[in-house]
């Protein structure tokens, strides 16, 4: 199989980032070649707030094969994100990370493609589909929790199994079968192979099995496309694969099969740590627990022992619940991006060329921001409290034009299966369940979050 060609960066990507040339900006280039990737792999907290209380709000580092500027706050969330002035390419701030893994995905589109490109991908997301998928989404988890009860579970290793099955049925309009574990396996491999310090796909490293992983995963859907082109389904793979861009011309086939694939991964893989996050959360908190509850019982169960599809924008506290979480454990901790014109910020002129970065996680635990940062209270997310707040202060999500694509349809899986859960289920952590998580590339909790769902009396 050849790779060498996707390796190559695209041809109208600026020249690569020299050391020199960001020189007068504080901060540390670390060891030769690996830079600090070691270091921020190992503990990113720590090494976070190392750069930062060393260096201050903008500084130097090295890692993942080159030099970054890190942008630290609100107001340089809104500068990156919003990008007014389109200074900063999502394309050459990912490509280096994903280009051999997520080509042509949303990610790695910047304006007018990316706007054009996103239009058409937008139909997935409309009124119609979104309540067909709530009721795959439904009756998938009523179907699979019904059997979680008092038994010992991991539940992150549960729920991405889960979350995986739901988005084959909501996106994909079929079920995985017995090529599922292989499939989840692929994804697996593509997401650990974009934080591999060896940035080429050499026999044997993990950029090996993340790119041989990629090439099982779009001859997949490739094969697909023909017959999807000539039906009639209702599910997102078919819309898209008929789906016509501007000039009235359907969407090639490798660009659908990338698509697809950052899609997927996206719908499956985030959505499973958030889930995790926001169910450990509640487990170290049955306060909050019992409110989320009586919100849910007083709304009433529809067939499944759920809620109906026009109840779900009633569970206020359940949002709340969720956006704390997703403050405290954000999906995708940093977002990178490439100045493609130079510009000025925090006292610093900062070349074009140069690679940036701002932090999600860190900005979401700023004591100025977020009193008390470690505390979980969703009442941090009350109207009064977030129009108190620079609007920059809580990004998940991202922001901008690349605000994510399916923010709605991750928020209406996890209403759906808390409803599930709380209604038949109290949460019960094993002893030190979650205290350690993998930070990088998608947060997960190392021991899988052992718990136990007892069912109510």
């Amino acid at each position: 199989m050849a790779y060498a060609h996707t390796f190559k960066a695209n041809p109208h990507w600026l020249p690569r980032q020299k050391q020199g040339d960001i020189r007068d900006i504080p901060g540390e280039d670390g060891l030769p070649f690996v830079g600090n990737t070691f270091r921020m792999l190992k503990d990113p907290v720590r090494f976070g707030r190392h750069m930062i209380d060393s260096y201050g709000p903008v500084f130097r580092n090295n890692a993942f094969g080159g030099p970054t500027v890190s942008l630290i706050g609100p107001e340089a969330n809104e500068l990156v994100l919003f990008d007014r002035d389109r200074v900063f390419s999502s394309e050459q701030g990912w490509g280096p990370l994903l280009n051999l893994l997520f080509p042509r995905g949303l990610m790695l589109m910047d304006f007018d493609k990316h706007r054009a490109d996103r239009r058409v991908m937008s139909v997935a997301f409309k009124p119609e589909p979104m309540r067909h998928y709530a009721e795959t989404l439904d009756s998938g988890i009523a179907r699979t929790v019904a059997g979680w009860g008092n038994q010992p579970i991991r539940f992150y290793d549960a729920i991405k199994e889960l979350t995986l099955d739901l988005a084959a049925e909501s996106f994909l309009g079929m079920p995985l079968g017995p090529e599922a574990t292989r499939i989840n396996q692929a994804f697996v491999d593509e997401v650990q192979a974009s934080i591999t310090p060896i940035r080429v796909p050499l026999p044997g490293s993990q950029m090996r099995k993340g790119v041989r992983a990629r090439a099982y995963l779009i001859d997949l859907f490739e094969r697909e496309i023909p017959a999807r082109r000539a039906g009639a389904g209702h599910d997102f793979f078919s819309q898209f694969c008929r789906a016509t861009d501007d000039a009235g011309e359907p969407l090639a086939a490798d660009a659908i099969a990338d698509h697809m694939n950052f899609l997927m991964m996206a719908a499956h893989d985030t959505i499973t740590s958030s889930a995790t996050s926001l169910v450990m959360l509640l487990g170290r908190n049955p306060e909050w627990q019992e409110k989320l509850r009586a919100e849910i019982t007083e709304l009433g169960r529809n067939d499944t022992g759920g809620l109906a599809y026009g109840q779900l924008d009633w569970l206020v506290l359940t949002d709340m619940a969720f956006k704390e979480s997703l403050r405290l454990i954000p999906p995708v901790p940093s977002l990178p991006r490439r100045a493609i014109k130079p510009f000025d910020f925090g006292g610093y002129h900062i070349p074009a060329g140069t690679t940036v970065s701002v932090s999600v996680a860190y900005t979401h635990t700023m004591a100025e921001l977020w009193p008390d940062p470690e505390r979980f209270d969703p009442l941090r997310f009350t109207p009064e409290a977030v129009r108190a707040r620079h609007k920059y202060a809580w990004v998940p999500f991202g922001g901008g034009a690349h605000m994510c694509l399916g923010l709605h349809f991750a928020t209406m899986q996890i209403r759906i299966l808390i409803a599930h859960l709380l209604s038949r289920y109290r949460i019960e952590l094993d002893p030190d369940a979650g205290a350690e998580w993998q930070a990088w590339p998608i947060p997960r909790p190392k021991d899988g979050l052992p718990l136990r769902f007892v069912p109510l009396g």
